[in-house]
């Protein structure tokens, strides 16, 4: 029993590829005799390894490195100019549409304003922004100081209290409603012809009968372009009128401002 055991595990490490086919002499002041190291060169595989030399046949393919390389679009260092740059990264938007400044939203919101009788889309409104209201806030005061009436805070008053109003006014008559961030972009774009207004009065003084024309005017236009956003926006169509009205007495504080100069009286009796 034990001979044919040991022939036949004889037999069967014979045909094993993977140990050696001559037995190894053992070496004298060797360790582990048992294990002879295989010479340098040798391989326990026969023939070519050509599946791993470099690629792999149907399984993919290893392309050996040509050298380092990084993956993207980076842009190299610069000055601090480069902070405001928008081709950093691939798929980073602009910084400007990061601030949520949008020149063509202005430009259309702008032109809906300057041309009141088009039909303005119950859309127009849903990308609301405050970049063109704060715009042409300022441009409003900035035209007013020049013409020597600094009325920054007055302007600040009248369109926090007036937004606030209609705002609330809105919500009551509306079933729809409308947040008050929507309400100011709105009020805010519609002061266009009121901006017109303030660059007139830095080469005319308003305060005759062309300025209260070119005053009334302006209001007038505000408030038709104002409504008809609101109305479109909040489908309100049959309280124009009675949104208008409101809307009105609120542009034609701006205009007030405009043509008089608040504190002047209070300043020359001093």
């Amino acid at each position: 029993m034990w001979q044919d055991n040991s022939a036949a595990y004889g037999a069967s490490s014979s045909q094993n590829a993977y140990y050696p086919q001559q037995p190894v002499a053992p070496q004298p002041g060797v360790p582990l005799q048992f294990y002879a190291p295989s010479p340098v060169g040798s391989s326990f595989y026969g023939g070519s390894r050509s599946s791993l030399d470099g690629h792999v046949g149907a399984q993919g393919s290893i392309q050996p490195a040509s050298g380092p390389g990084f993956g993207g679009n980076i842009q190299p260092a610069g000055g601090w100019w480069t902070a405001f740059g928008t081709g950093g990264f691939e798929g980073e938007p602009p910084l400007l549409e990061e601030l949520g400044i949008n020149f063509s939203h202005i430009r259309a919101k702008s032109l809906a304003v300057l041309n009141p009788l088009s039909r303005v889309d119950e859309h127009i409104m849903d990308d609301a922004d405050l970049a063109g209201p704060l715009l042409f806030v300022f441009c409003f005061g900035t035209f007013l100081l020049f013409s020597g009436k600094p009325q920054f805070g007055y302007i600040y008053g009248v369109g926090v209290l007036g937004s606030l109003s209609i705002y609330t006014l809105l919500n009551l008559m509306s079933e729809k409603g409308i947040d008050a961030y929507r309400v100011v972009s709105v009020l805010g774009y519609c002061l266009l012809p009121m901006v017109a207004v303030g660059a007139l009065s830095v080469v005319v003084t308003l305060d005759g009968m062309l300025g209260y024309v070119f005053s009334t005017l302006s209001i007038l236009w505000c408030t038709y372009a104002a409504s008809g956003i609101f109305v479109a926006v909040l489908r309100m169509s049959e309280q124009r009128l009675l949104l208008a009205y409101p809307i009105g007495l609120l542009y034609g504080c701006f205009a007030l401002l405009s043509v008089f100069n608040a504190g002047v009286g209070g300043g020359s009796a001093k």
